[in-house]
C-alpha cells in the first residue's frame, strides 16, 4: 500500500494504539497486518480491561494467527463514576483510555527495538502529545470513521467556540468550510450538549490533530474526493497535517465462522444480512417489528441480534429475544445468532444479496469491498453522516424518516418494503459493475491489483 510507505524508515517498528470497542479495534488489526506485509515490526498496545468479550476474543484470535506480532497491554484507570451526562459503557471506556494514556510513556520507551513511529486513536491524542514529543517520535492518527464525519470532528472545536452555534436548534444545517453543509438531523445528539462526555472527548482531542504527523483515513480518493480535498487544501482549517487515504483496509486472514456453513446451503444472492454493530441494541418492540419486517419481505435472512449494549450482559437465547414461535416459524429460512461473527467473511459469501446495517464505517467499507447494496439504518454517532456518503456513492438507500435509535418505532410494513427494494436491486449499484475498469474506478486501481486473486 503505497501511502503507508510514508511511515517507513529502515526496519521500521510501529506501535499501534487503538481505543475502545470492536469498531475501533478492527481497523488497527487490519493496519497491523498491512504494515507487517510491508516488512514493518508491529507492536499493538491494547487497553486492559476491555469493555466486551468480543474485543478480547478478537485480539486473542488475531495474535494466534499472527505469531510474529507483538502485543503489550496497559492497565487503564477505572471509568469515572462522576460523569452525569452519560452511562454508555463505551463512552465511559473512551474516557478511561483517554485519561490513562499518559501512563504509556514508560511502556513506549522500553520496547525493543526502539520505535520509529506511533499510530494512535484520535481519542487519546491529548495525552499522547507530550509523550511523543519527549520520545521524539512521529505520531500518526488512524481515523475510524468516514472522512466526511472526520471533517466535522476536526472543525468541532471551532464550531463550539462560536457563540451562535447551537446543535439541534432551528437552523437547517451546520457548515464546515469547503464542504457541503451537514443537516442538523445528522448531527449526533450528544453534540447539542457541549458538556456531554462524548462531545468533550472529541473537542479536546481534535484540538491536537495539528500536532500529528498525518491522519490515516480508511477511505479512498474516489469515494470521498471533495472531503479529502477540503481537508488537505486548508479549506477546513489551515493548520492541519496531511490526511492520507489508505483504504479500503484489507481484511486480514482469520478463521472461518460456523455461520458460513448455513450460508453455503443458500442460493446465490438470496439472503439479506442484518447487523447493527457491536455496541447497538434496539428496544424489544423494535426488534419485534424488525423481525416481522424481515418475514414480510419474503427473503431468507441472516440476523445478528443484540440483546444488550455490552455482550457480557447479554443473557438468554434467541427465542427469548425474538419469541419462541417466531424462531420456530423461521428456522428453515433464517439464521439468527447472538454472538460476534466474522462480518467480512459473511459479506464476501455469494449467498448474500443485501445488507441492512447501521452505517458504522467498518460495515460501510466492507460492504463496498464486496459490492453488497445497503439499506442504511443509522442509529447513533457518526452513522447518519456515513449514510449520506453511502447514498451519494450509490451504494444503497437511506430512509431518513426512521430517525435516531428509539426516536421512532419503525413498523414492520415499512421495513419489509425497504428490504424488498434493496434485495430486488441486489444486482444494481456497484454490484452490477462487472467491468473491471468500472470497479477499479470505485475502489481504486491499487486495491484491485492487491486483491484480484482473492476477490474474484
Amino acid at each position: 500500500m503505497s501511502n503507508l510507505r510514508l511511515l517507513q524508515t529502515t526496519t521500521p517498528h510501529i506501535a499501534l494504539i487503538p481505543s475502545a470497542g470492536i469498531g475501533h479495534l478492527i481497523p488497527y488489526l487490519r493496519l497491523a497486518e498491512t504494515l507487517a506485509l510491508e516488512k514493518c515490526i508491529v507492536t499493538i498496545i491494547t487497553p486492559k480491561p476491555t469493555v466486551s468479550f468480543a474485543e478480547s476474543n478478537l485480539i486473542s484470535r488475531f495474535l494466534s494467527t499472527h505469531p510474529d506480532m507483538k502485543q503489550l497491554e496497559f492497565q487503564i484507570l477505572p471509568p469515572s463514576q462522576s460523569n452525569s451526562t452519560t452511562n454508555d459503557p463505551f463512552f465511559l471506556q473512551y474516557d478511561a483510555v483517554n485519561r490513562s494514556a499518559h501512563l504509556l510513556g514508560p511502556l513506549l520507551s522500553s520496547v525493543s527495538p526502539p520505535l520509529s513511529a506511533i499510530v494512535s486513536d484520535l481519542l487519546v491524542s491529548t495525552s499522547l502529545v507530550s509523550i511523543v514529543a519527549d520520545l521524539n517520535l512521529p505520531n500518526y492518527i488512524l481515523a475510524t470513521t468516514s472522512a466526511r464525519f472526520l471533517s466535522l470532528m476536526v472543525y468541532l472545536p471551532t464550531l463550539l467556540a462560536e457563540p451562535n452555534t447551537k446543535f439541534g436548534g432551528d437552523s437547517d444545517s451546520v457548515t464546515v468550510p469547503g464542504l457541503a453543509s451537514i443537516p442538523q438531523s445528522s448531527i449526533p445528539p450528544p453534540f447539542a450538549n457541549p458538556n456531554h462526555l462524548f462531545t468533550e472527548l472529541i473537542r479536546s482531542n481534535s484540538r491536537m490533530i495539528p500536532q500529528a504527523k498525518g491522519v490515516l483515513v480508511n477511505t479512498f480518493d474516489l469515494f470521498e474526493p471533495e472531503t479529502l480535498s477540503a481537508l488537505n487544501s486548508g479549506s477546513v482549517l489551515t493548520s492541519l497535517p496531511p490526511f492520507i487515504p489508505i483504504g479500503p483496509l484489507v481484511p486480514y486472514e482469520s478463521e472461518d465462522c460456523l455461520s458460513l456453513i448455513w450460508l453455503d446451503e443458500q442460493p446465490e444472492g438470496s439472503v439479506v444480512y442484518v447487523a447493527f454493530g457491536s455496541r447497538t441494541t434496539m428496544s424489544k418492540d423494535q426488534i419485534r417489528e424488525l423481525g416481522e419486517g424481515l418475514e414480510k419481505s419474503g427473503y431468507r435472512f441472516f440476523w445478528v441480534i443484540k440483546g444488550s449494549i455490552v455482550d457480557k450482559d447479554d443473557k438468554g437465547d434467541i427465542g427469548e429475544v425474538v419469541g419462541k414461535l417466531y424462531a420456530e416459524r423461521n428456522k428453515n429460512k433464517a439464521m439468527m445468532i447472538k454472538e460476534w461473527v466474522n462480518q467480512e467473511k459473511v459479506l464476501a459469501h455469494p449467498a448474500i444479496g443485501g445488507f441492512v446495517n447501521h452505517c458504522g464505517w467498518n460495515s460501510v467499507t466492507e460492504a463496498a469491498l464486496h459490492g453488497i447494496p445497503m439499506l442504511a439504518w443509522p442509529l447513533h454517532g457518526d452513522q447518519r453522516v456515513n449514510a449520506e456518503v453511502v447514498e451519494k456513492a450509490g451504494l444503497g438507500i437511506w430512509e431518513r424518516g426512521w430517525g435516531w435509535n428509539g426516536e421512532k418505532l419503525v413498523k414492520a410494513e415499512e421495513i419489509g418494503k425497504k428490504v424488498k427494494e434493496i434485495m430486488s436491486n441486489a444486482k444494481g449499484n456497484i454490484a452490477d459493475k462487472n467491468d473491471e475498469e468500472e470497479i477499479g474506478a470505485v475502489l481504486g486501481k491499487s486495491y484491485m491489483g492487491r486483491n484480484k486473486k482473492k476477490a474474484m
